[in-house]
């Protein structure tokens, strides 16, 4: 299902096509999966997911750190398989609540984990109020990441430059 949405998009995948390719007839997909978002989350689910959970290593300046998480997730937007497999996880998550949360689960725990570190440094450093809420930043973070895949647009460096300045205005000691 996932070579198949990135070969094109979710609208253009078919049950009868997914079914053709397996070899087996539509009512048997239909027997195990209500429909082909629940084949997509499952197999999302339980396979890799290349360039979901950009890998960022952490300077001692978070201004550069955010940058470059930006950076690397829009870095995502500018391959048409990253586009694809992106507007398909949401439109996973629209049409099927429990898979969605599923799905949120295991795609914003490792964003929210590094949040979560890098926020607790640069509270740690003196540069990050006490009071800011990790999960709260994530949420941004994952929000506009999204946005980005919905309208499948990479961040310009000046969007990024702009968005960093931003959100350190707002949670700067």
């Amino acid at each position: 299902m996932r070579a198949a949405v990135v070969a094109g998009t979710y609208e253009v995948v078919t049950i009868e096509g997914l079914a053709e390719t397996a070899g087996v007839a539509k009512q048997t997909i239909y027997r195990w999966w209500p429909s082909k978002a629940a084949i997509l989350g499952e197999a999302l689910l339980e396979g890799d997911l290349p360039g979901a959970d950009p890998v960022v290593a952490m300077s001692d300046d978070i201004r550069v750190d955010l940058h470059a998480w930006f950076s690397a997730m829009s870095a995502g937007m500018e391959r048409p398989e990253g586009v694809a497999l992106a507007r398909a996880l949401i439109a996973v998550t629209a049409t099927d609540h429990e898979l969605g949360l599923a799905l949120n689960e295991r795609l914003a725990a490792p964003i929210r984990s590094w949040v979560a570190e890098r926020i607790a440094r640069g509270q740690s450093a003196g540069e990050i109020r006490a009071d800011v809420d990790a999960d709260a930043i994530a949420d941004q973070l994952i929000a506009m990441a999204s946005y980005a895949a919905l309208i499948g647009q990479p961040l310009s460096a000046k969007r990024v430059d702009e968005t960093v300045t931003r959100l350190l205005r707002g949670i700067a000691a």
